[in-house]
């Protein structure tokens, strides 16, 4: 008679190497996904910042803070908020600057200065903001200060 016979638990080469291989598949399909859906937030968060950093200059310009207009200097790779009649002349005492994704590049209107009480924009236009994707926001600028994105 023979005894018990004895089995070794453990997984054979067959089942490491397919877990590896289902792996890899998952891996190579969420990668590209996850890099487009940050690639697409990086461009709504510029634009609520270059909206938020508008309506910013605006309030503080219809307020009279400082006694002075305010406005908004879009550049490359951020955006700063000014205190003074224009980019050049601004007190840099008071700029507050936000950095923008290197995923997302404006274009189109690049310096706005809101008028003292009333808030007008000196300037009207559309802010375009374009992601490495190709996929693009636009905000536009309206004469009494209104923003349409």
């Amino acid at each position: 008679m023979r005894g018990p016979t004895c089995r070794q638990a453990g997984f054979t080469l067959l089942e490491l190497i397919l877990v590896i291989a289902t792996i890899t598949v998952l891996a190579g399909i969420a990668i590209p996904v996850y890099a487009l859906l940050q690639v697409k937030n990086d461009l709504d968060v510029a634009t609520n910042t270059v909206t938020q950093t508008l309506r910013r200059a605006q309030t503080l310009s219809q307020a009279v803070d400082g006694d002075t207009t305010w406005g908004v200097k879009l550049q490359t790779s951020d955006i700063t908020l000014f205190k003074g009649v224009s980019y050049s002349a601004r007190d840099t005492n008071f700029d507050e600057v936000y950095t923008l994704s290197g995923n997302v590049t404006p274009t189109g209107v690049s310096e706005i200065v809101f008028s003292k009480l009333l808030g007008n924009p000196n300037t009207t236009g559309t802010v375009t903001l374009t992601s490495t994707n190709n996929e693009t926001q636009n905000i536009t600028i309206g004469s009494k200060g209104q923003l349409d994105y």
